[in-house]
């Protein structure tokens, strides 16, 4: 590979280096509006990072290449393992973690969105640390690799296909230039994060907690100020609120854009929001009947609960009212499925995402309909339009990847002596970027603290491959892409 690639990506990695060191002033002053002496570490991190990243862009200042998808993939990676890295400063040197696996586990989980925890005592931790936490979900949620969208432009790269790489959006873009569509999207995601801690105020929050939550629920990250989550508040209402903002942040945000901005209706007829909004409802109201005449819980009650709970998985937010794990076999193993399904392309969340089974489904068909007339000719939908055989065969390349690493990991996991359930739940729920698993380790009453550093380190990079598609990161261990 040319020399000039690694060093425009370090030059690139180092200019959004600035960007977080930048960001480390606000849980610093957080802690200093409340008192608390872990301003410092933010402030000293913040100097630490901003010095290293200035000099290194100084360093590394250099011409831009040509834009290739080799050099997308580069930075997408880079970029990711950076901020993750640096995103555990903080929280290694704040002395609430054992060690750097398991500050790198939570800075990793926080900026992947997935909202996995090593933390316990949240509720008397230090409020920038909490802070902390809750911006990088919020920065993940966007895409900490979007960032890069405000310096390629200026540097005459392609912007919009480096996008394309971090996310799987395959709905055309709202705006034909790149200034314009980042403009919209920003606005519009701000616009949420907004919406959402007003709703959260006025349903019963503190101020403090209504800003951390909002900038988890609309990254769909899952990372809560206290160790009950949801539980905490014993509101109905907050769940309400909660899995409405959820359930909208799970929706490819060009398409919102679209609706918002342009005020179309026919935006919302994209086949995977029928399919995302179909099985929510199906999870939802038949663990709700189950958990009603299983356990003779109120159906109402059991109906807020059921689609807090599926809406939290189903859009890898993380959040949880109750153990659901406790509602019954059934509940556990619908619970298990959904970790696979996630929400829809071009969203915050994870998962193997609903535009993906709706061309499986179609590709499937089209095969059972061959062998009835093997000489008909039929072409695979999405929609109003055809999926091209490149588009199919990366769906399958896809699909056989997630299973693939799902089993490995779990046979890792399983080595480090984990039983069944919680080496098969948690490496999903890493891959898919969910949070909780099921079981009494990982499910949503336990927490990740108690695993070994091996195991933490196989998560967080499985987190990782979740978050960038895992074609994206699984490209770069073929020798080919390193060669000139």
């Amino acid at each position: 590979m040319n020399a000039s690639l690694f060093r425009f990506s370090i030059y690139i990695a180092a200019i959004c280096g600035l960007y977080l060191a930048t960001a480390m002033l606000i849980p610093a002053i957080v802690d200093l509006y409340y008192g608390h002496s872990d301003w410092q570490i933010f402030a000293l991190c913040s100097f630490m990072v901003g010095g290293l990243s200035l000099m290194t862009a100084m360093a590394t200042r250099c011409p831009p290449p040509v834009f290739t998808k080799r050099l997308g993939f580069l930075l997408v990676n880079l970029l990711w393992t950076v901020f993750s890295v640096v995103g555990a400063l903080p929280i290694l040197f704040s002395g609430q973690v054992t060690g750097f696996a398991q500050a790198l586990f939570e800075s990793v989980s926080a900026v992947t969105t997935t909202g996995s925890t090593v933390m316990a005592g949240l509720d008397h931790m230090p409020p920038g640390l909490l802070v902390w936490r809750s911006l990088l979900q919020w920065l993940g949620g966007i895409g900490i690799v979007a960032l890069g969208l405000f310096v390629l432009p200026f540097l005459r790269v392609g912007g919009m296909s480096f996008f394309k790489m971090e996310s799987s959006d395959i709905a055309d873009k709202p705006f034909a230039r790149l200034a314009s569509f980042t403009r919209a999207f920003f606005a519009i995601y701000l616009g949420i994060t907004l919406l959402c801690t007003i709703a959260y105020d006025f349903a019963g929050m503190s101020h403090f907690d209504a800003i951390n939550h909002a900038l988890t629920t609309v990254a769909t990250g899952g990372f809560s100020t206290h160790d009950a989550s949801f539980a905490y508040f014993r509101s109905g209402l907050l769940l309400w609120v909660s899995t409405f903002f959820m359930t909208v942040c799970s929706l490819p945000f060009s398409i919102l854009i679209v609706f918002i901005v342009r005020g179309r209706l026919d935006a919302l007829r994209d086949p995977q929001i029928g399919v995302f909004i179909a099985y929510l409802g199906v999870f939802s109201v038949a663990t709700a009947v189950y958990n009603h005449l299983m356990n003779g819980v109120e159906f109402a009650s059991a109906l807020t609960h059921s689609f807090f709970n599926f809406s939290s998985v189903l859009s890898t937010t993380g959040f949880a009212s109750q153990d659901y794990t406790l509602w019954g076999p059934f509940v556990v193993m619908a619970a298990f499925f959904a970790t696979f399904m996630g929400g829809c392309s071009g969203s915050t969340a994870g998962g193997i995402k609903s535009h993906r089974f709706v061309i499986l489904a179609n590709i499937v068909m089209i095969g059972l309909r061959k062998l009835i007339y093997p000489n008909a000719v039929y072409s695979v939908r999405y929609g109003s339009q055809t999926v091209d055989a490149d588009t199919q065969r990366t769906v399958f390349l896809f699909f056989s990847a997630y299973l693939f690493l799902w089993v490995v990991g779990s046979l890792a996991m399983s080595a480090f002596g984990y039983d069944l359930l919680t080496s098969t739940s948690s490496v999903i729920t890493a891959l898919s970027n969910v949070g909780p698993g099921v079981g009494e380790i990982v499910g949503p009453a336990g927490n990740f603290s108690t695993l070994n550093e091996p195991a933490l380190y196989v998560l967080s990079l499985l987190m990782l491959l979740g978050r960038l598609e895992v074609l994206t990161v699984l490209v770069l261990l073929m020798p080919m892409f390193w060669r000139t």
